[in-house]
């Protein structure tokens, strides 16, 4: 049965935060499970979420929920064991919307790290709003 893999233990880095606010647009706010909240990028192409596992896990299902107008237009996800390069896992390509999106994932290889690259946003600026995200699977014993 899937279950969300961030917990407590999940360590996670963002590419930027927005005029660097943490306060107001940081990381956290995606998993906060709040609709007020959100983590916001500064501008620029190519944002990212790293995550870092306790444990390996196997990913079945990403969800994601933007602000319409500051959505990811194409992504990559990636992952790789806890020292080894990050591999090619998936292609995404987001709507421009508010809704809440889900991606399966099929296959997943055993992780410990993942990274998701916003390679491109609907922004023109290139900035990313994300309200809610969550990653979906197994873990690993």
């Amino acid at each position: 049965m899937a279950e969300s893999l961030i917990c407590n233990n999940t360590q996670s880095r963002v590419s930027s935060v927005l005029n660097r606010d943490v306060k107001q647009f940081g990381k956290k706010f995606m998993f906060d499970s709040n609709e007020e909240t959100c983590w916001n990028s500064d501008q620029g192409e190519s944002q990212w979420v790293v995550f870092e596992f306790p444990q390996p896990v196997k990913v079945s299902e990403l969800i994601l929920q933007f602000q319409g107008g500051f959505s990811g237009k194409s992504c990559k996800l990636k992952g790789s064991a806890k020292e080894e390069d990050l591999e090619h896992i998936l292609d995404l390509y987001p709507e421009d919307n508010n809704c809440l999106q889900s991606f399966p994932i099929q296959d997943a290889p055993l992780v410990q790290r993942l990274k998701i690259v916003f390679e491109n946003s609907a922004d023109f600026f290139g900035r990313i709003i994300v309200y809610t995200l969550d990653i979906l699977g197994e873990k690993v014993l």
